[in-house]
């Protein structure tokens, strides 16, 4: 990616104008016009999963940003996720790779919590035990086992935006936070090829069904993470500044 430093700067000076239109004008969703005010603003999106990588996409569409991903960085070693909470390793994700980039840059960190596994996997989602998706569904399964079902559990998913050095608040202040998640139950067995991760073993009670057996229409209509980032995409989209953290 070319001269990094140099499109941070101008995608921080059009953050600016946006925050500042934030701080003067509140919109109400019904009857306004709606004004890009991200018409060329530098995101990154901090993420290796492509699953992921491929919902937050869908969720953005529309906007007139210019998203990276990390794969646009080349080799860049991941920090490690030391948060005892979905929120503390989605800050620490965004401020390590908004220093690394030079990029304004959104993270997330989310993950599956299962009540009668006192809310593991949880932060360990992605380091389960287990080679394989299929593997971990088996490890939980035997934990499970002597517990009675339902076996309630939800989608919990964080995130967090931060600017650059060079942005009205540096990252060590979030611009933005929030979390979101989806209720359900660990299926009986994995059912769908659909999604990714835990989605096979989820079952949410209104599909009737797995979210590995819909598409990923209908799983972003209600799973956590599209919950989270359509939240980002309207503060960005109505100028609601509801979840910047004090500074």
């Amino acid at each position: 990616m070319a001269n990094a430093t140099a499109l941070a700067i101008a995608s921080d000076h059009r953050l600016i104008i946006l925050l500042r239109d934030i701080e003067r004008t509140s919109r109400d969703a019904e009857g306004v016009e709606f004004e890009d005010y991200t018409r060329g603003v530098e995101l990154l999106i901090a993420s290796t999963n492509p699953g992921k990588v491929r919902e937050i996409r869908a969720v953005l569409d529309g906007l007139a940003l210019k998203l990276y991903t990390l794969a646009d960085l080349g080799k860049l070693k991941e920090p490690a996720e030391t948060g005892r909470t979905f929120a503390d390793n989605a800050l620490l994700k965004a401020r390590y790779y908004a220093q690394a980039s030079h990029l304004l840059t959104v993270a997330e960190d989310s993950g599956l919590v299962i009540d009668a596994l006192n809310g593991r996997p949880g932060v360990q989602s992605a380091r389960y035990p287990g080679a394989t998706y299929p593997e971990k569904f088996d490890r939980l399964y035997r934990e499970l086992a002597p517990h009675p079902r339902p076996w309630t559990a939800r989608f919990v998913c964080s995130l967090a935006f931060v600017g650059t050095s060079k942005s009205m608040r540096p990252p060590d202040v979030p611009l933005f936070t929030c979390e979101a998640t989806v209720e359900g139950e660990i299926a009986p067995e994995p059912a769908g090829s659909n999604g990714f991760g835990y989605d096979p073993i989820f079952y949410y009670p209104p599909y009737e069904t797995t979210l590995g057996n819909v598409d990923d229409e209908q799983k972003l209509r209600v799973a956590h993470r599209g919950k989270a980032f359509r939240e980002f995409r309207q503060w960005l989209m109505l100028g609601r500044d509801r979840s910047v953290a004090p500074s």
